[in-house]
């Protein structure tokens, strides 16, 4: 038992160098005033009572969620159907749509925000098209719908995985059992479906809404006057140099990210059990 536990060792270095050391510094810096030296330390809650009485920064955390929410709530009305469908397929047809929503992925997200760009640009595809059917030409890049549709096409994949990874996990006999008993495909769908599939709902919520919430090169390639607060706090370590206000930031984020993966995870047991 001994021998196996030293295989741990490689990996409880690299969480320590990449994730623990990283976070203890944010803390430290969140924490602590601007032209602090290794060893003396000013510690001061400054920098987040700076951030809550600025109705400006609390703007900005709610246009990040609001624009998160949005987008959560379109990829569920968009990977839900998809994943059904796709579920009720045969295996051959499943596992080759199951591969055209994986293989974009397989590139870079930073490479497919930019295809949007050229896309959406004034002089990109869309408008192309618009002005060969005699149509005027509409402004699309640099503006909030610009965002909340790349925000979609990056994530939906995420939301129609793991729904459909609930349905096809899903006992196919209680499907026959409820026709049996005459009920009609509505009814299958809202007593033996839905609420079957409800984890798959929920984890695909928390793939979707966490990195949608936190996304800033999406808002950067794509977005117009909304910032994010991925946004803000990249122009706080990158532009300004405050990092002790930035890492103020990125922890109210990483706490409110915290809380909400709680709130899911109980949300998930809640419903398993109900079931």
């Amino acid at each position: 038992m001994k021998s196996y536990k030293r295989l741990v060792q490689p990996y409880v270095v690299w969480i320590s160098i990449f994730l623990i050391i990283p976070m203890v510094l944010i803390v430290l810096y969140a924490i602590s005033e601007q032209g602090n030296d290794v060893l003396t330390f000013h510690f001061t809650f400054d920098n987040f009572i700076r951030f809550f009485q600025d109705t400006v920064f609390l703007g900005v955390l709610f246009d990040s969620f609001r624009i998160a929410l949005v987008t959560t709530i379109i990829c569920i009305l968009i990977g839900y159907p998809a994943a059904y469908l796709i579920s009720k397929m045969n295996v051959k047809h499943n596992a080759f749509f199951i591969l055209l929503i994986t293989l974009p992925m397989w590139i870079n997200m930073l490479v497919r925000t930019y295809a949007w760009v050229g896309i959406l640009s004034d002089n990109g595809v869309i408008n192309h098209l618009l002005g060969f059917f005699g149509l005027g030409k509409v402004h699309m890049i640099h503006t909030e719908f610009a965002v909340i549709l790349g925000m979609v096409y990056n994530f939906v994949p995420f939301m129609i995985l793991q729904i459909h990874a609930s349905l096809a996990k899903m006992d196919k006999s209680l499907i026959e059992a409820s026709n049996d008993l005459g009920a009609n495909r509505f009814e299958t769908f809202r007593r033996i479906t839905l609420p079957l599939s409800l984890p798959g709902v929920i984890s695909g919520i928390t793939l979707v809404f966490l990195p949608a919430v936190s996304s800033f090169f999406i808002q950067k390639l794509l977005g117009g006057g909304t910032l994010l607060i991925g946004n803000l706090i990249e122009n706080y370590f990158i532009t300004t140099g405050d990092w002790n206000f930035g890492s103020a930031i990125s922890l109210i984020m990483a706490i409110i990210i915290m809380i909400s993966m709680f709130l899911t995870n109980r949300l998930d047991k809640d419903g398993g059990d109900s079931l």
